[in-house]
């Protein structure tokens, strides 16, 4: 009898550590934001309750870009959860994945050597939709798809 209980609570053991996996999920922002950096340089969301320093991100810019820091971040997420950064005058967009506490630079998506002129995000599935001027400009994650 003894020898029946073990493997019952082996197996009952076995089912109560499997993880639970909730899909498909879709994360994307119906529309971007347009937030002001304050004096820390930090930008808050409301809307998603969403609170980012963006001084590193200012900081990256800069290496390539010697213009004036912005006073606004444009952020959209898409659906697999990636944040699309930039803002008037930066030369690129940055792709951010979401950290313990962070986010972490996934890619970095040069887009003109010129910078940005009133750069807008817009959800075109399975992409991000880049607006410069008159330009549009596909990108997902790993850069941009198709020509520019």
């Amino acid at each position: 009898m003894r020898y029946f209980f073990i493997p019952v609570l082996f197996i009952a053991l076995i089912y109560s550590c499997t993880q639970v996996t909730l899909e498909p999920v879709d994360y994307s922002w119906p529309l971007e934001s347009i937030l002001d950096i304050d004096a820390n340089g930090v930008i808050k969301d409301q809307r998603f309750a969403l609170i980012i320093n963006t001084k590193a991100l200012i900081e990256e810019e800069k290496r390539d870009n010697t213009n004036i820091p912005p006073n606004q971040i444009r952020i959209i997420r898409n659906k697999e959860g990636f944040y699309f950064m930039t803002a008037d005058g930066f030369k690129n967009v940055y792709v951010f994945k979401a950290g313990v506490g962070s986010l972490e630079l996934e890619n970095k998506i040069l887009i003109t050597d010129g910078g940005l002129n009133a750069p807008a995000f817009n959800q075109r599935p399975p992409y991000i939709e880049l607006l410069n001027g008159n330009e549009k400009i596909k990108l997902n994650h790993e850069g941009i798809v198709g020509e520019k």
